[in-house]
């Protein structure tokens, strides 16, 4: 049978199942959308290449399965280029077309032209430039394997127009060979034997949980080994979700903006054991400072994080799901000779138990009592009872998608996450703009969950004409804008350490406004000024199902993000919230 190169295109995603496409048509990608019309993939036209690919990201998240987008050559490939670099931070599978100038053109400087694959190469895993239609099906076979296999991450296949247009005889390739590239996968045993020895040991133990558990689909083997050691878990920005936030044993998120017990139990360990986590500067602070006393188990996929960072005293290569598999077999005889008491934690747990009760995220609470002995004024909105609100009004396996920042950081926070891939957020780039798109795509991938995505008022001018593509393809998402008029984080940031001389981050409360652009987009649009407000406008969002909804609530511009780990700084000199220091009052503001 013969094809086109992009009837064959068309039809190779197809044979790997692809059930949506994000993209946006151009000149060099026009062939293509042709066979498009006759295909059963659905295409969903965005109003932004860099939202076609924070949608893939968001339906990845989600799914577990490559998102994919496409898009035409010069500046639709370039506007594809930061998502790309966000899922590889985040090791998020992405499969992304580019269209190219015809080949005769390629280094001429011709209309639309850009060398996409040299931009790329250190944004993807791999990047393949076609040169003739009889590799198109062996090419996307190749880049749906190197996208889903070893470490996730994001892969780019580029189609000059003149390949798309020539013809081929149809085939599809039984297998993927693919010489130098053989992802390990399963432990060996003498790393398994020896990281059993340092648990059975361990007396201040700590799991540090990345992101890797729920690539690996590994939260079900991570909780039986929690509860088989007794080990409490910490679980990264990235890995919210992968142990439920309600069991005993979690301590919740590390890092930065972590809570003052995981920060600090991580510090006073005398084991991590790291599973599909990379040691970010983010986590760690002040790397010479970090956990100076914990011997390390790190499993990690990728060959090329052990060590990378903290040299481990076990590094485990391998899948992380079959990793802490082999952790579990190998311990279980040791629980049965009763090496595994829980009795031997007792004052770890005991110690970690007065770190809850002392230090509890906390602010200053909205409600009628936040505005005694403020004669005249309303009472302040605060940003995190609002999102407090937004989960206790919504099923616990609602998909929370966030952009970055202080927003960001809230929603980490506060929210309760029970169930594995109900977090959607840009953790390694820090990419600003990503919640509404990569919401839309989260939507499209599990329309049968509630989806809300929280974002701040500068990430959401960003991409939020987004919600044209949402409406007009009626995707039912919800917006919280936490709208506080400022880029918080950088506010913040000018608060504590430029000496309160706040340069360039006011945006405004009212401009735009957000409800009258939230209708002109075909949008529900909502405002809260007041804390009495907020649940009925979150019960009504949450009544909508036709289209998306968007609510704008005014919150306080003066909150700042606490527990924080000053940049630079060692995670010891954590700070907390001004009402848990020495010497200050509960309740004092800030």
């Amino acid at each position: 049978m013969q094809l086109t190169g992009a009837q064959a295109l068309v039809k190779s995603l197809e044979m790997q199942d692809v059930e949506v496409i994000f993209g946006l048509p151009g000149g060099a990608i026009l062939p293509v959308y042709d066979p498009i019309i006759d295909s059963s993939i659905r295409h969903i036209l965005v109003r932004h290449e860099q939202g076609a690919g924070h949608m893939a990201e968001g339906y990845a998240h989600v799914t577990g399965r490559p998102g994919v987008a496409m898009v035409t050559s010069g500046p639709g490939a370039t506007n594809i280029v930061t998502p790309l670099a966000d899922a590889y931070m985040d090791s998020i599978p992405l499969v992304v077309v580019t269209g190219q100038v015809p080949s005769s053109a390629i280094g001429t400087d011709a209309f639309q032209e850009a060398d996409i694959t040299g931009i790329t190469i250190g944004v993807t895993k791999h990047n393949w430039l076609v040169t003739d239609a009889a590799d198109i099906p062996r090419v996307v076979a190749e880049a749906f394997y190197v996208a889903t296999t070893g470490r996730p991450g994001p892969v780019l296949v580029d189609v000059p127009k003149d390949v798309s247009n020539a013809t081929m005889d149809w085939y599809w390739p039984e297998t993927v060979d693919l010489p130098g590239y053989r992802p390990a996968t399963t432990p060996e045993p003498a790393a398994i034997e020896a990281a059993t020895e340092l648990i059975v040991t361990a007396e201040r133990p700590v799991i540090y949980a990345g992101g890797g558990v729920l690539k690996a689909s590994a939260a079900a083997a991570l909780r039986e080994l929690a509860e088989l050691t007794g080990i409490p878990v910490v679980t990264t920005l990235m890995a919210r979700g992968a142990f439920p936030d309600s069991h005993p044993l979690c301590l919740g998120m590390p890092g930065m903006h972590g809570n003052y017990t995981a920060v600090t139990a991580m510090q006073q360990a005398d084991l991590l054991v790291a599973l599909g986590s990379r040691f970010d500067d983010r986590v760690t602070g002040k790397l010479s400072a970090f956990a100076p006393r914990a011997k390390v188990i790190h499993v990690d996929i990728d060959k090329a994080e052990i060590g990378k960072v903290r040299r481990p005293e076990v590094g485990i290569v391998a899948d992380c799901r079959l990793a802490v598999e082999a952790l579990v077999t190998a311990l279980r005889p040791q629980r049965a000779a009763g090496l595994l008491e829980a009795s031997r934690l007792g004052a770890w747990s005991r110690e970690l138990a007065s770190w809850k009760e002392r230090f509890p995220l906390t602010y200053d609470r909205s409600g009628p009592a936040a505005a005694a002995g403020r004669p005249g004024r309303s009472p302040r909105l605060k940003p995190q009872f609002v999102l407090e609100t937004l989960r206790d009004a919504t099923p616990d396996d609602t998909i929370l998608a966030a952009g970055v920042g202080q927003h960001q950081m809230w929603a980490s926070q506060f929210w309760r996450f029970e169930h594995p891939n109900t977090w959607v957020s840009s953790g390694g780039l820090g990419t600003m703009g990503f919640a509404v798109p990569a919401a839309i795509g989260a939507k499209v991938g599990r329309p049968d969950r509630m989806v809300w995505a929280v974002d701040g008022d500068g990430c959401f001018q960003m991409t939020a004409q987004e919600l044209v593509t949402a409406s007009a393809e009626r995707i039912p998402v919800k917006i919280a804008i936490l709208n506080n008029a400022y880029l918080g984080m950088v506010r913040q940031w000018q608060h504590m350490f430029y000496e309160e001389r706040y340069s360039e981050v006011y945006l405004s409360p009212d401009l735009p406004d957000y409800v009258g652009w939230a209708e002109a987009m075909g949008c529900v649009g909502l405002r809260v000024e007041h804390p009495e407000e907020v649940l009925a406008a979150i019960e009504k969002a949450n009544q909508v199902d036709d289209r998306p909804v968007v609510v704008d609530f005014r919150t306080d511009s003066m909150e700042q993000v606490f527990p924080m780990v000053p940049a630079g700084a060692s995670n010891d000199d954590i700070v907390v919230h001004p009402s848990q220091r020495p010497g200050t009052a509960a309740g004092a503001e800030l």
